[in-house]
């Protein structure tokens, strides 16, 4: 049995399909694990702390669209093969994040982002031109924006509803996650970024994060 050979039209093909899937198509991702958030009790939210959360978790699937197409951006234009790998393997993980949160936003009644699509294809870009820069600084790139997304979270489990168990319980799984992931790339080899580098990532994810909040 032969193995086929994927062209540059080939991946161009699936990474629109990835595209449609990831940011078209809210509430069709499955995870391969369980929602942390499941044994919890539904805490009692006050209409405005309801409203608060459910606005919160919508930051936090608006990120997780982003990252599937950083990933996807980044592994896209990965020399080595077994980083491309490893970045492909990553962004499945971050699809259970993506699952989790779709269910979170449904419990608690609130739409996705409707600027989804614009972040997942403003997201590849990036990614794609950090992996022009090569594999190393595309780890690094990765490491960067892992250890903004582990104090972003920081933040956002200090502004939950003290009874919003579930949301947290989902929050501080994907912090987990998003800490390995980030030493991951250090360990493959990842260099630490230029500081304007660093802040133009802040910046950016300033902008999607505000933006998301409210729309």
């Amino acid at each position: 049995m032969t193995t086929r050979h994927l062209t540059p039209l080939d991946r161009m093909l699936s990474e629109l399909e990835h595209a449609l899937r990831t940011a078209a198509a809210p509430g069709s991702h499955v995870a391969g694990r369980p929602n942390p958030g499941a044994k919890q009790a539904e805490g009692a939210l006050s209409d405005a702390e309801r409203e608060e959360a459910g606005r919160l978790m919508r930051v936090n699937h608006a990120g997780e669209i982003a990252a599937q197409a950083l990933y996807q951006g980044q592994a896209f234009m990965a020399r080595d093969p077994a980083v491309r790998e490893a970045m492909a393997r990553s962004a499945d993980e971050e699809v259970d994040h993506l699952a989790w949160c779709e269910e979170r936003l449904k419990e608690l009644d609130t739409p996705v982002s409707k600027l989804d699509p614009l972040w997942y294809l403003g997201s590849f870009a990036i990614g794609t031109l950090a992996g022009l820069a090569g594999d190393r600084a595309s780890l690094g790139f990765i490491s960067e924006t892992e250890h903004q997304v582990v104090g972003h979270l920081h933040g956002h489990l200090g502004r939950l509803p003290e009874a919003d168990r579930k949301s947290r319980a989902i929050l501080e799984q994907m912090q987990e996650d998003e800490s390995r992931h980030g030493a991951a790339a250090r360990c493959a080899g990842g260099v630490a970024l230029p500081l304007p580098v660093r802040a133009f990532m802040r910046l950016t994810s300033k902008v999607m994060t505000t933006t998301a909040y409210w729309v």
